[in-house]
């Protein structure tokens, strides 16, 4: 019994010093020897006993150490491992040895649930459940699903069912998995909500409203305006391919009415095309969205085309549009408007009544495709008047930045049987409007890539709101006869001008007002015709061209004025033969020629210099430029000029016929009259009469015309030197002086020369002794 007793000490030694352990142990925990000593005082015999005891504990009942890292939702295996609590698992399954493993879900890799088609896996805190995708909805009515072979997901149509939240303007449309809005027959989407969403709200379509021009006052306009606001006031959407209709065949009676549209101005005539073409953008696009069908054509009895397509998605590949005038082929990702409500849309409209409205208007040729044309040519392009061929052709889309396409549009154009002559050329061009709301056709972005007897192709890289067409040019080519007339006549007429000057400045005998004027319109003239022949064609640098486009213009015009005056003189010179007035008319003269002859053209020149200073100088030439009417800067004053020579030549003739019919036997007042007559001829060629050769360059006669006047121009110079110096008297004898004193000279020179000579020969013996 007492050995029984003994034996079981050293077990309730151990749970004793268990029971007095320091409170901050770990479970499980065992204490050094030195610390349980250390943290524990004995207190009798018994306790010294359970000390001896406690060395001799054996290994086998210690308590296992455990991991301090281990995660939440896990348990501790031992000091090196960690398991996931039922529900949860890790990366590496169930047990973790690491404290940088994460936990994943069962919805997540690696080990993902498949819940099957139209669901998705939704992952909670020890678990995992299936629902169906938004828009589905199980057979059943559950909410939910644990496995893939319980999905019975099928689409929920929420128009049927009542669930959607469409707008009142519009009407739900089902489909998979959700819905979409559209709008009522007739409405159209508001600016700023996107055509078929479920955030769509609709509007009535509104008739677009047409303003005449500023500034144009026209009966004709008036009644078309009055029609078009009847059509807005009681359109109706449901009427809107019948409000198309009445738009073109109010246009029609417009432009084939026997109005005064005609009466209009140039200027006012394209006003009012440029007006209308945009107008009919606007109308024709708008009117295409109340349209149900997806495509739409209409041929008026007045041969005005309309097509116009649309499609409900956003459309890709090509589409082909037009009837017989013109046909078009562009990309419908071109067509679809970034933020623009509704179908996509495109349509084209085409006329050939509009010839009316746009008849005679100018070419603007882009500088790409003019050089292209004179080295086609080998020559300058002249500005020929373009002729239409074809019809106008407007094209609307519901991309409204067209301006730049991704891909360029092809055109196909009908139009009248037509073979280019050698001087001709067919282009592509568009309508091009200005900052005024004028326009003219231009080339830019248009290229024609083939042409036939009765069609031609077109390319353009852009569309606006402009129209498109053809126009036929005349292309002018430099006839190189003509050039070496102009050089060799101007060459000519710089020398004969520079003898003039001089003669006119060293003659004593001859000296007087009339004189002077001769001195001045030299210098003016020698001037002007060396700046045209050694830099008309230096266009580069555009600042420099445009000086010397800037010289010219006063050259010329001063030489004009100088003319003028020129007149003016003859006809008081005249007129004092009738009346004894001359101190006066000299005193005149003096007073008011410089003035008048350098300060009219300076004034003239440095107002059209300030108003536009851009048109001095053009892609060819240094001189002005056509557009715009800026070239009547010079021809405005020279036409008057000529005019106004034109009337005192006659006036001078009148008078010295009068003078001739009662002369009496003073044989020298007959030869100063007829002298008179002679020189009054001699004006009417050289004061500027022979400018308005060029005005007659047209037609059949053109090519005769133009070399008519350029050789009686070029030689300008040589008429002056002819008329006022080897025709006058005193100046041959102020030649002949000057051309004996010249011989006088020489024979002096050549006298002096042989007396040194023999000087120098009999003064060599002399030196030789």
């Amino acid at each position: 019994m007492r050995m029984g007793c003994l034996r079981l000490l050293p077990g309730l030694s151990v749970l004793l010093l268990l029971t007095l352990r320091p409170a901050d142990e770990a479970p499980g925990a065992i204490s050094s020897l030195p610390s349980v000593i250390s943290s524990w005082t004995p207190a009798g015999p018994l306790h010294f006993l359970s000390l001896l005891t406690i060395v001799s504990i054996p290994t086998a009942f210690a308590v296992m150490a455990c991991a301090p890292w281990c995660p939440l939702h896990s348990a501790c295996v031992n000091a090196t491992a960690c398991s996931c609590l039922p529900g949860f698992t890790s990366l590496s399954e169930e047990i973790i040895t690491t404290s940088s493993e994460t936990y994943s879900n069962e919805c997540g890799p690696p080990l993902s649930v498949f819940c099957g088609k139209l669901a998705s896996c939704q992952n909670t805190e020890g678990s995992y459940y299936c629902v169906c995708n938004p828009g589905y909805r199980l057979v059943s009515g559950a909410m939910n699903f644990s496995h893939e072979s319980q999905n019975t997901c099928q689409d929920v149509d929420e128009c049927n069912s009542r669930e959607h939240q469409c707008h009142s303007s519009t009407f739900c449309i089902n489909i998979n998995g959700s819905y979409v809005c559209h709008c009522l027959p007739g409405l159209v989407p508001k600016p700023g909500f996107p055509h078929k969403q479920r955030t769509t709200q609709c509007e009535v379509i509104s008739f677009p409203t047409w303003t005449l021009p500023p500034g144009i006052k026209s009966q004709s306009l008036s009644h078309f305006s009055k029609e078009i606001q009847d059509l807005g006031r009681g359109f109706r959407p449901a009427w809107a391919k019948d409000t198309i209709k009445y738009v073109i065949k109010a246009l029609d009676e417009l432009l084939e009415g026997s109005g005064d549209l005609e009466a209009l101005t140039l200027p006012d005539r394209h006003r009012v095309a440029t007006y209308l073409l945009l107008y009919l953008e606007e109308v024709l696009s708008t009117l295409a969205k109340a349209i149900p069908e997806p495509s739409f054509s209409y041929h008026s009895p007045s041969d005005t085309e309309v097509s116009l397509n649309r499609s409900q998605e956003q459309g890709n590949g090509t589409i082909i549009l037009g009837q017989r005038h013109t046909q078009m082929q562009l990309n419908w990702a071109e067509a679809v408007g970034v933020g623009e409500p509704g179908p996509t849309l495109a349509g084209l409209f085409s006329s050939r009544n509009m010839q009316k409205l746009v008849a005679n208007a100018s070419l603007k040729l882009d500088p790409e495709n003019k050089v292209h044309l004179e080295n086609t040519h080998g020559g300058p392009v002249g500005g020929g008047q373009p002729r239409l061929l074809s019809a106008v052709s407007t094209v609307f889309l519901s991309n409204k930045n067209t301006e730049k396409l991704g891909s360029p549009v092809n055109f196909l154009f009908s139009h009248l049987s037509v073979t280019p002559g050698p001087r001709q050329q067919v282009l592509c061009v568009f309508w091009e409007h200005g900052q005024n709301g004028s326009g003219h056709w231009s080339t830019k972005g248009c290229r024609m890539v083939g042409t036939g007897d009765t069609s031609t192709t077109c390319l353009c890289t852009h569309l606006s709101s402009f129209a498109v067409l053809m126009t036929h040019y005349d292309v002018q080519e430099e006839d190189p006869t003509l050039a070496v007339i102009t050089y060799v006549g101007l060459s000519l007429s710089l020398l004969c001008l520079l003898l003039a000057a001089l003669t006119f400045l060293l003659c004593k005998a001859i000296q007087n007002t009339s004189t002077s004027l001769h001195l001045q319109l030299c210098i003016c003239l020698f001037l002007a015709h060396l700046l045209f022949l050694t830099a008309i064609d230096r266009t580069e640098p555009r600042v420099l061209c445009a000086i010397i486009a800037g010289a010219l213009h006063y050259l010329y015009l001063a030489s004009f004025t100088w003319m003028l005056l020129e007149g003016l003189h003859l006809f008081l010179t005249a007129r004092n033969l009738m009346v004894v007035n001359y101190s006066s008319v000299s005193r005149f003269m003096k007073k008011f020629m410089f003035p008048v002859g350098y300060g009219v053209p300076a004034v003239i020149v440095s107002i059209s210099a300030a108003s536009r200073p851009h048109l001095y100088g053009t892609a060819a030439r240094c001189w002005l430029h056509p557009e715009k009417g800026f070239m009547w800067g010079f021809l405005g004053p020279v036409c008057t000029i000529i005019s106004v020579n034109l009337a005192f030549f006659l006036m001078t003739l009148c008078i010295l016929k009068s003078k001739l019919s009662s002369l009496n036997t003073d044989v020298s007042t007959l030869q100063n009259t007829r002298m008179l007559t002679f020189k009054a001829m001699a004006q009417l060629f050289i004061l500027g009469c022979t400018w308005c050769l060029g005005i007659l360059q047209l037609g059949p006669a053109a090519h005769a015309m133009a070399y008519l006047f350029t050789i009686i121009n070029s030689l300008q110079g040589v008429f002056i030197f002819l008329v006022y110096c080897l025709l006058s008297q005193q100046v041959r004898e102020q030649y002949m002086q000057w051309f004996k004193g010249a011989r006088k000279i020489r024979a002096n020179s050549d006298k002096y020369t042989l007396t040194s000579r023999a000087t120098s020969e009999s003064s060599k013996p002399s030196m030789v002794n």
